[in-house]
């Protein structure tokens, strides 16, 4: 059968994941450790499996059993990183867990997965099918499981991406996380080119998220006397302003400060999701 997607670029770099990454080890932490030995596919790894690899060694670094199941359309891509798995192997770095497989959106995997990390896959299609490929990632979960969708830019400096929960086991509800470097942050707003395929065609006048991300700008203006203390400072006085008007999260594990430190900012998907959505996932709060 032929695996249910369209081949990327495949573009991808050391590290590129790493903020989102960040996310899944620490405000994911229980959906890892609901399961001795819980499954997370990487969906579309690229032309190299270096991200794939990275997220395994966070991964296990939190849940020591867990199996990472590297996924893409292209045989080719797999081959090569069987191949580049098999060096590590051979060079002593056992990898126990890891693995590469052809695969889609069907999720070709030996069970249901705790998690799935679909980064930088979704921008290339029309939105309709973003929409469609949600409801088949999350209908793949174990229970408890979610999806985490999203997109960089090229190095990791600017990220957006939205957790979706298959249920509501752990008592979370579908999220959205903006999540940038603040050191080379200019203004919040410069965000919006990496925002999901479900919401980038959204940022225009009287949809939420152009709301939210004028808003933003708004709450970093105000905070500028505090860029003297630095940019980390600054951002933290910004997002705790716009928590005053926006349901921003302010406790852990996915808000507050520790979480705004890092130069992120997260919000229920309910307050940002788009006016009219031509199909609306299914469950999603």
């Amino acid at each position: 059968m032929r695996p249910d997607g369209e081949i990327t670029r495949g573009t991808t770099n050391p590290g590129r994941l790493r903020r989102v990454d960040r996310w899944i080890t620490q405000a994911q932490r229980a959906v890892l450790l609901d399961d001795q030995r819980p499954l997370v596919v990487d969906l579309g790894f690229g032309a190299s499996p270096v991200t794939t690899v990275e997220l395994y060694r966070r991964i296990r670094a939190v849940a020591p059993r867990a199996e990472v199941v590297g996924l893409e359309i292209d045989q080719e891509r797999v081959s090569l990183a069987c191949r580049r798995l098999a060096s590590l192997r051979a060079g002593g770095d056992e990898l126990p867990g890891l693995s590469f497989e052809v695969g889609g959106f069907e999720l070709p995997v030996p069970r249901r997965p705790a998690l799935v990390r679909a980064f930088n896959v979704l921008r290339q299609y029309p939105e309709e099918r973003a929409w469609a490929a949600w409801s088949r990632l999350r209908s793949g979960l174990a229970d408890g499981g979610v999806l985490v969708e999203g997109t960089c830019d090229e190095i990791g400096r600017r990220a957006v991406w939205i957790t979706l929960p298959k249920n509501d086991k752990h008592h979370t509800m579908a999220l959205v996380t903006f999540s940038t470097r603040l050191a080379s942050l200019d203004r919040p707003s410069d965000l919006a080119e990496r925002l999901p395929k479900t919401l980038i065609h959204r940022n225009v006048p009287g949809e939420p998220v152009h709301q939210f991300l004028k808003d933003l700008d708004r709450a970093w203006d105000r905070a500028a006397p505090y860029s003297a203390f630095g940019p980390r400072q600054r951002w933290q006085v910004a997002v705790a302003d716009l928590s005053a008007t926006w349901p921003v999260l302010r406790h852990p594990p996915y808000g507050g400060p520790r979480r705004w430190r890092l130069g992120e900012v997260t919000l229920p998907w309910s307050a940002l999701a788009p006016r009219n959505a031509p199909t609306p996932p299914d469950a999603v709060r």
